[in-house]
């Protein structure tokens, strides 16, 4: 080999290494991506709470004297579970007890009045029939026998006169028993106590129309629970009663429980002009399955408005705007496919057309580069779907 062919062919090895170098820097890069394998499975239609919703207690009531006064009793504490009528505190009404004990012997007066004036009144009536029996038989004027039975009817309405004075005692009883009620609390139903405000000695102050005075006592009733959740007003003429749901709470992760709409609430709430909703009642399936929940609670409520089990089904999360999705081919590209869908959540979505069960489908779009024609990567994580 000559000396200049050796020479041309040692350029051209290093032009191909040069030309393999710059491809080898500038090649494209493929972008790591998550995948998801398509499957079969369960898909459900279903809407969620657009804030929030709570656990509330089917009984609960705030309870404050119908007067103000000293408290003179406090029967519970915070925490307390009480029966229904129980003791929950007592305001100083020693006037009011001494109306009572008035009223009660103006009863027993009232009623010796009665016994006095009825037998006077039955003596009375006698003593007429006498009379009109001597004037029968001569003995007698009319006049005498006239003035007999004018002093009967006389007495008889003295007796019904101290009758109505007894009732009219009684009546003053019970208008002091109602008054000293007004100075007592009892429990209206079995529960527990969940705050006290004001301690013994200190002035309590009732609840009038339009002022926000805390109550003395708040009482739950801690046996029936539900969830209230809002939804939007767009979703409510989906929303029965009856239809099933799922209760997630913040209180206990990763779990969820089965249950039913009670009542959908007829009216919209407004409590900011741009979210209106309309609150939904749901009770638990089994309420003893979340065990022991709290009042106030923050709570999730899922409606189930349709399902289909064994369909083929595709991440939500994989879905691109149109009913696209990004296929992980098997030459290491991606392919933008257009594929028909049916029933929808957050989770997961029916693929009726364009897709099959073992393909894999990009769920990481928001990441850079990730585009039909991309070549890939695939994320190794513990959480990479299979």
């Amino acid at each position: 080999m000559s000396p200049l062919t050796r020479r041309l062919l040692v350029a051209f090895a290093i032009l191909l290494l040069l030309s393999l170098a710059v491809w080898w820097v500038k090649r494209p890069k493929p972008v790591t991506v998550t995948l998801k394998e398509i499957d079969r499975g369960r898909v459900e239609s279903s809407i969620a709470n657009t804030r929030a919703g709570t656990v509330d207690a089917c009984q609960r009531t705030k309870l404050s004297t119908i007067m103000g006064g000293r408290i003179e009793v406090l029967a519970v504490k915070e925490g307390d579970h009480v029966e229904k009528g129980q003791l929950l505190m007592k305001l100083w009404n020693d006037d009011q007890q001494a109306q009572i004990r008035l009223a009660g012997t103006q009863i027993a007066t009232a009623r010796k009045h009665v016994d006095e004036a009825c037998a006077q009144a039955a003596n009375a009536e006698r003593e007429a029939e006498r009379q009109s029996s001597l004037r029968a038989k001569g003995f007698v004027s009319t006049s005498r026998e006239e003035s007999a039975r004018t002093e009967a009817e006389a007495r008889k309405a003295s007796c019904e006169a101290t009758k109505a004075d007894v009732k009219q005692a009684q009546a003053r009883l019970d208008a002091a028993r109602v008054e000293q009620g007004r100075t007592i609390l009892y429990a209206p139903f079995a529960g527990i106590v969940a705050k006290i405000v004001g301690e013994v000695g200190e002035y309590s102050t009732p609840s009038p129309p339009g002022v926000p005075t805390p109550p003395a006592i708040d009482l739950i009733d801690d046996t029936c629970l539900y969830i209230t959740a809002p939804m939007d007003e767009v979703d409510a003429p989906k929303i029965h009663a009856g239809q099933p749901v799922r209760i997630s709470l913040d209180a206990l992760p990763k779990r969820s429980f089965p249950g039913k709409v009670k009542r959908v609430a007829p009216y919209v709430s407004a409590v900011e002009k741009q979210a209106r909703t309309v609150d939904i009642e749901a009770t638990f399936d089994d309420p003893n399955e979340p065990g022991k929940l709290l009042i106030g609670y923050s709570a999730d409520v899922e409606v189930i408005l349709d399902a289909r089990d064994d369909v083929v089904r595709v991440p939500t999360s994989a879905l691109l705007e149109g009913g696209r999705v990004l296929v992980a081919n098997a030459d290491g590209t991606l392919e933008e496919r257009k594929i028909k869908t049916g029933l929808a959540n957050w989770e997961f979505t029916e693929a009726i057309e364009g897709l099959q069960t073992g393909e894999r489908v990009v769920t990481s779009l928001e990441r850079v580069g990730v585009k039909t024609g991309a070549h890939y990567a695939v994320e190794d994580t513990p959480s990479q779907a299979k």
